[in-house]
């Protein structure tokens, strides 16, 4: 039975972090939409041409671009042994999409849900604190996880940028659209069994102790 993991959380929860190190002390592949949309952007696929005209108008990646990404990254040999999923899915739409997709995969799937439990008010300090790499991509925060140098990547010492909406009224709007797209999947893999809950109000080593009693692996 190949494991798979996908995380649910509110914006700025630590779920990019955790997906990284799970798949790295797993030796699975980190499957990130955002990564993987840019990847057929670069290489000119089909997808890509396609994404791009969306992405340039400044419009949402329609869910059959994005799952049509997925499927076939899923699909992919280095799958079969497991695989971590980040920032799919992020609606019941793109929840029920992944059902199909994995139902229809030549390999059979075990899926955990992993949620990150955290109060809106914490979310909202970190989120106006965050900075991350322009280069390549590493995230900090200012409060709990700065950089060694001030202001400054600690792998490509490149000064660090603060997201255009990294601020509390533009956090306060995604955390709506979170309630109102993404939350729903808590009651839906709840209903099926899937879901882990972890405290995501910790620091990050400690996240990270739970998670790993949480999915029963060890390290």
């Amino acid at each position: 039975m190949t494991k798979a993991f996908i995380f649910l959380g509110p914006p700025g929860c630590g779920k990019g972090t955790q997906t990284e190190l799970l798949a790295k002390e797993l030796k699975l592949p980190h499957i990130d939409t955002g990564s993987l949309l840019r990847k057929n952007i670069k290489e000119e696929t089909e997808i890509g041409i396609i994404a791009k005209k969306f992405i340039d108008k400044g419009q949402l990646v329609p869910i059959e671009v994005v799952t049509s990404v997925i499927e076939n990254r899923l699909k992919s040999s280095d799958c079969k042994n497991g695989f971590v999923l980040d920032g799919f899915p992020r609606s019941l739409e793109q929840a029920h999409s992944l059902n199909k997709i994995i139902n229809n995969l030549d390999f059979k799937v075990e899926l955990d849900a992993i949620y990150f439990d955290i109060p809106v008010e914490v979310l909202v300090e970190r989120l106006v604190n965050r900075r991350s790499c322009p280069k390549c991509g590493k995230i900090y925060n200012l409060k709990t996880n700065p950089p060694k140098n001030q202001n400054l990547c600690d792998d490509c010492n490149v000064e660090l940028i603060q997201r255009k909406d990294d601020t509390k009224e533009t956090a306060l709007l995604r955390f709506e659209t979170y309630d109102k797209e993404t939350r729903p999947l808590i009651g839906f893999y709840t209903s099926r069994g899937n879901l882990k809950t972890v405290n995501a109000n910790q620091a990050i080593e400690d996240v990270w102790d739970e998670l790993i009693q949480t999915i029963k692996i060890r390290v």
